[in-house]
């Protein structure tokens, strides 16, 4: 009777353990998505400023055509992308278009003095910050199921139940990598 209790004993601290790590792995994937689901309301509210953005914009720079094209195309793209890796790269060229349109701004008093426009270009710069603070707690979450995913034993619980590791939200386009340079004069 005693050697039934030790094998039945090993196989429920097993029992435990895949369920402990099982449960962590869950937690973890739901962390992501939520972290996810964080990036993606940010990035909503700066898709829908844009426009109006680019309203205002519009009928202080009429010869700029070709900048607000290149801003209404890149904000589509962001809008349509499908996965995490597709939306780094949309959102990295909808950032350098909206930087290229920010500069060319400066090019029109009129307009920068515009209270509608500065209300919209302050939304943007908070739109901005929650984005970078969005992504960078993806990020984390990402990491710690990566790691989850990918080190012994978890991996083991992870490969059993098709748990995979997840891409990173990452800076794809040059311009967002560069500094920004400072200009007093």
């Amino acid at each position: 009777m005693v050697y039934l209790l030790i094998p039945l004993g090993i196989l429920v601290v097993l029992a435990v353990v895949v369920i402990g790590m099982y449960n962590g792995l869950v937690r973890l994937r739901n962390q992501v998505d939520t972290a996810w689901s964080q990036i993606d309301v940010q990035l909503k509210r700066r898709h829908d400023l844009i426009p109006n953005l680019v309203e205002t914009a519009k009928g202080y720079m009429t010869h700029e055509r070709q900048t607000f094209e290149a801003i209404t195309e890149a904000r589509s793209r962001a809008m349509g992308a499908k996965s995490v890796s597709e939306a780094s790269k949309a959102e990295g060229m909808l950032g350098e278009a909206l930087s290229k349109f920010m500069l060319v701004v400066e090019n029109y008093p009129d307009l920068k003095a515009n209270q509608n426009f500065l209300a919209l270009q302050e939304e943007l710069t908070s739109t901005e910050n929650k984005v970078s603070f969005a992504r960078q707690h993806y990020n984390d979450s990402v990491l710690g199921l990566n790691n989850k995913v990918q080190m012994f034993p978890s991996n083991v619980i992870a490969g059993m139940f098709g748990f995979k590791p997840r891409d990173f939200f990452e800076i794809q386009a040059p311009a967002e990598r560069e500094v920004p340079k400072v200009s007093f004069s």
